[in-house]
């Protein structure tokens, strides 16, 4: 971020093709194509560049996002939008279910219930949004997370449902 000599703040996001990335995605497991992420084999979904947020580890079952935010997203009332929350807690809840998904499997959300716990702001240090698979599904998958700020305060919670889409027939 920049600040021109009027006070006014810049931010220049750059993406790679998100396509590309997805096509080589559908040929691995959810969890290879995760672990091919995290290992810089594979460029990050544009979102995560935008809103500068992470992924930091996989398991079975479970992914971890960090993120540090600052006030390019601040809403009106000076505090860390409630999106920048959500889409963490959607993006770690959705990969935990990734990480359980058979090569050519997707999956989208179907339902995603947040519970705001406590202000988040640029000073909160690094958000750290862990989401775990709680039951899993052929058909629907369903998961919760929570997020932490830097001093380990949970500041959301959420509980959310996978749609799973089985590999189309050729």
């Amino acid at each position: 971020m920049t600040t021109t000599p009027t006070g006014t703040r810049t931010k220049t996001v750059s993406w790679d093709d998100p396509l590309a990335a997805a096509t080589e995605g559908a040929r691995l497991s959810g969890m290879d194509y995760l672990t091919a992420l995290l290992a810089g084999e594979l460029p990050p979904p544009p979102i995560s560049r935008l809103l500068g947020f992470t992924l930091a580890s996989v398991a079975d079952g479970e992914a971890v996002f960090t993120c540090t935010p600052d006030e390019s997203v601040y809403n009106p009332i000076g505090l860390v939008h409630g999106g920048l929350v959500c889409t963490l807690l959607d993006s770690a809840i959705g990969c935990a279910v990734q990480t359980q998904l058979a090569a050519g499997t997707g999956y989208t959300s179907l339902e995603l219930k947040v519970s705001y716990l406590r202000p988040v702001r640029a000073d909160s240090d690094v958000l750290t949004a862990r989401g775990w698979v709680v039951r899993p599904g052929r058909r629907a998958t369903f998961a919760e997370g929570s997020v932490t700020d830097g001093q380990g305060k949970v500041v959301a919670t959420a509980s959310g449902t996978c749609l799973v889409m089985a590999p189309s027939s050729p």
